[in-house]
């Protein structure tokens, strides 16, 4: 059986969480996860120049072989939405400039392959994302990183399926 090294990605242009586990048949370890925090004091270009800078770092670091990323939904501010999809830009090109396969799923689908529904909150998809990484430290895991790591197990349980679309 192969080994595959998944980064999952949940964009956001202050916080973007990062989460990577190896997946081994039905067997899944973490590997590291956390959290770029732009710094809010920064012009938006250099915002975002500053986290595909950092998640570059990230995947040189952890090599992984695929990306998983998060679909950005639409928020009633058009500003607030805008931005966030230019953070969500960079988290697609990151990965994909460095060469690995880029792969998206919806907030509901990640958290229906996760926590088992669709309209789950961050304190079910955490604790869901404990209970199936065992070995994740317990302690100081932030939501952006276990979102993260959340996107990367529901890429695990559907990856086959994208490799034959």
């Amino acid at each position: 059986m192969e080994k595959v090294r998944i980064i999952g990605l949940d964009p956001g242009l202050r916080h973007t969480g990062w989460g990577i586990v190896e997946t081994k048949g039905n067997s899944l370890t973490p590997i590291a996860s956390g959290v770029i925090d732009a710094p809010t004091d920064l012009e938006l270009a250099m915002r975002l120049s500053y986290l595909y800078q950092e998640l570059t770092k990230v995947i040189q670091s952890y090599s992984p072989d695929e990306a998983a990323v998060e679909e950005t939904f639409v928020n009633k501010n058009p500003t607030s939405t805008l931005k966030l999809g230019m953070a969500r830009g960079v988290v697609l090109l990151a990965p994909a400039a460095l060469g690995l396969s880029v792969f998206e799923y919806s907030a509901n689908k990640v958290k229906k392959s996760v926590v088992g529904v669709g309209h789950a909150d961050k304190d079910q998809v955490l604790m869901m994302v404990k209970m199936l990484l065992p070995t994740l430290s317990s302690t100081g895991i932030r939501a952006d990183a276990a979102d993260a790591l959340a996107v990367a197990i529901c890429h695990t349980h559907h990856r086959k399926i994208n490799f034959f679309k």
